[in-house]
């Protein structure tokens, strides 16, 4: 038996408990979901969003003041700032940051809050499991961090090209917590994508086919499953640089035989599908944005979705594009040359669509808004310097240059960053149940992406006058010197945007009771998520909807009269759900995933230092993996059979038949 849709004026009616304390061990479900442990044990998709956005963020920053040493360093001639051992750790722990903790995290918070709402579900299929990729997210994070202080920080780049990242080489312990650290932050991807698959695929409201999905969610499906397929190829080549530098293996030692381009293969096949792993979250929230604020659907939504997958697909087939100067062969560089040309249509499908929708529209140049056309024209750019690279005998020349740092930044800033950064203002009211502040929100917008030029606009003239890439200084005389100093002003410029950034949301937040709250819709939105109540309740939905359309929101406030006019037919506060329904039964909190998480960057810094530490993180890992096991999966006075209800409400026959809300629970599934 479930519940599918129940009359609104039943939610409120009967005598159904509030959530209620469940015993959990020592701990207990912190009352009203308040206090640090409701965030440290939380199983809740939204919280986990929430903290891998606020840590992706931190990072960011982090990330950012390691930029701005490396342009202090170049802004003239001879630098002095930072020396060439410095420098070197610096400009690694830069790329490796802002790919593997700012970006990829970012995509995560947007995936883990957004698509259990968008499909209609109440959490995603496997809860603990999610807060356990989290944790080992940020376990793995800090771990890498800590090398600053514990011998120096990796030195060979965010590519690690191996046999340069061996010991003889890299003698510190830096690039050993490069490769266990990434190893720790892979299993957070990939049991996050296993989980965000299964939550897809079996946990859409009744009536949402694959075709009814947001273009977000079908975007962040395609990277999950990427994800699924490109982690372990890293994993692989991680585990191999650790046997060589630990235990003196020589899979990538060329004196003994081996394969010097080994490396490089594995990691570009990894690290292409990888672009489109960092991209396609972006592409996913500005497909949302653009259509809002057009006043109209997205144009072209199967070729907006099968472009998508293309991406992703073509993904595999352009890895070698990045080694046309290693001397792989003309019939390699042919072949790669044609698929890194062939993998620009779907993109330029994409773009071609956006521009459709916004063609005709009423377009409103909210900050979102704004934020989505600087995606599509910035992008563009990165997109069309990117082209150039698939003409064999010009990547030869430009591929040692700043000409490919101008190409990766327009590609990975123009698309990833400003995209993402116009979802948070999209979806912050819906999150946190308050606006950003639209003056300073635009005045973010406006400074970034001014800094975003200034500083690697520049780089294309660097590259094409000859100034390497990875060098720490340059002579004068060389013709380097006034660009040089235009990107370094240009990086300060970005640095005084996300200033401004944080000085919006914490005017907002100070501002917020003094406002009208903005309600389910301050956008009028299409999608589900603006169908319940802002911010979000722990339970998403009171009733789960049952989906008739794309947009299916949209389209319960508005239709056709009989001339074709669009009107409205009913407000978004009188169909959307308020959130005030009680006795819905959720996962319980659990600190198993926590303490499973801790055991693996102890068992990293035992393999760096000392094997005992290893033995007590794995004692840890395998207790807590014990712990979990044994754990109660609900409360046991709740009855049986929840699972097969909560089969039964996602799936797509339906219901079997309804009960009053006061009598019936549902529950999440536990992972």
């Amino acid at each position: 038996m479930a519940i599918t849709e129940e009359p609104p004026l039943e939610l409120t009616t009967g005598s159904a408990p509030a959530i209620a304390d469940r015993p959990l061990g020592v701990l207990t479900r912190p009352q009203g979901s308040v206090g640090w442990r409701s965030w440290l044990f939380t199983v809740d998709h939204k919280r986990i969003g929430i903290m891998y956005g606020a840590a992706a963020l931190v990072f960011f920053v982090i990330g950012g003041i390691e930029a701005l040493f490396i342009r202090l360093q170049l802004a003239q001639p001879n630098g002095t700032v930072l020396g060439a051992d410095l420098y070197n750790q610096v400009f690694t722990m830069h790329g490796v940051t802002m790919i593997f903790l700012v970006a990829m995290p970012l995509g995560a918070a947007f995936a883990n809050y957004l698509i259990p709402i968008q499909i209609g579900a109440r959490d995603v299929a496997f809860p603990r499991l999610n807060a356990f990729s989290f944790w080992c997210f940020l376990g793995g994070a800090i771990f890498i961090n800590t090398s600053w202080v514990l011998g120096g920080a990796p030195d060979g780049g965010w590519f690690a090209y191996a046999p340069n990242t061996g010991v003889l080489f890299s003698p510190t312990n830096g690039l050993d917590f490069f490769a266990i650290g990434l190893q720790i932050t892979g299993i957070a991807s990939l049991v996050s994508a296993i989980n965000l698959i299964v939550t897809v695929v079996n946990l859409r409201a009744p009536g949402m086919t694959w075709f009814k999905m947001p273009v977000f969610t079908w975007m962040m499906l395609v990277v999950q499953v990427l994800l699924l397929f490109a982690i372990p190829v890293i994993t692989v080549a991680l585990v191999l640089l650790i046997f060589d530098r630990l235990y003196d293996a020589n899979f990538f030692n060329v004196a003994e035989g081996a394969d010097p381009l080994l490396w490089e293969h594995l990691f570009w096949i990894f690290g292409h599908p990888e672009v489109y792993i960092l991209i396609l979250p972006a592409f996913g929230v500005i497909s949302e944005i653009i259509p809002v604020f057009s006043r109209k659907p997205i144009f072209g939504y199967p070729f907006m979705v099968f472009s998508g997958i293309a991406i992703g697909f073509m993904g595999w087939g352009v890895w070698a594009h990045h080694m046309f100067a290693s001397g792989i062969g003309p019939i390699s560089v042919a072949a790669f040359s044609i698929s890194t040309m062939f993998i620009a249509v779907p993109t330029g499908v994409k773009i071609l669509n956006w521009l459709a929708t916004m063609y005709g529209g009423r377009l409103r140049f909210t900050t979102p808004m704004l934020f989505a056309v600087g995606v599509v024209s910035m992008f563009t750019i990165g997109g069309l310097s990117g082209v150039t690279h698939a003409v064999s005998p010009a990547d030869t020349q430009q591929t040692d240059t700043y000409y490919i740092v101008a190409h990766f930044h327009y590609v990975i800033f123009g698309g990833v960053i400003l995209g993402l950064f116009g979802g948070m203002y999209f979806w912050w009211p819906k999150v946190f149940g308050h606006m950003l502040n639209e003056k300073w929100g635009k005045l973010n917008f406006w400074t970034m992406l001014i800094g975003f030029n200034l500083t690697f606009g520049p780089m294309h003239l660097l590259g094409l006058q000859g100034m390497s890439r990875r060098i720490q200084t340059y002579s004068s005389g060389q013709g380097f010197d006034f660009w040089n100093l235009v990107s370094t002003i240009g990086s300060f410029v970005i640095a005084l945007s996300v200033l401004i950034f944080v000085m919006n949301i914490w005017l907002s937040k100070r501002n917020a009771p003094n406002l009208p709250p903005p309600g389910p819709d301050p956008w009028d939105g299409r999608s589900l998520e603006w169908s319940t109540a802002s911010p979000t309740p722990e339970h998403n939905f009171d009733y789960v909807p049952d989906i008739e359309s794309l947009d299916d929101f949209w389209h319960r406030k508005w239709g056709e009269d009989e001339n074709g006019r669009i009107v409205r037919l009913a407000s978004a506060a009188e169909i959307a759900q308020d959130g005030s329904r009680t006795g819905v039964h959720l996962p319980s909190p659990s600190y198993w995933p926590i303490v499973a998480a801790t055991g693996l960057p102890l068992i990293g810094y035992g393999l760096i230092f000392n094997l005992w530490l290893s033995a007590l993180g794995g004692a840890v890992l395998l207790g807590a993996i014990y712990g979990w096991i044994m754990e109660p999966a609900d409360d046991p006075d709740a009855g049986h059979g929840h699972g097969d209800e909560h089969d039964d409400e996602h799936g797509d026959d339906g219901p079997d038949d309804e009960a009053p809300a006061a009598e019936t629970e549902e529950v999440a599934p536990v992972g």
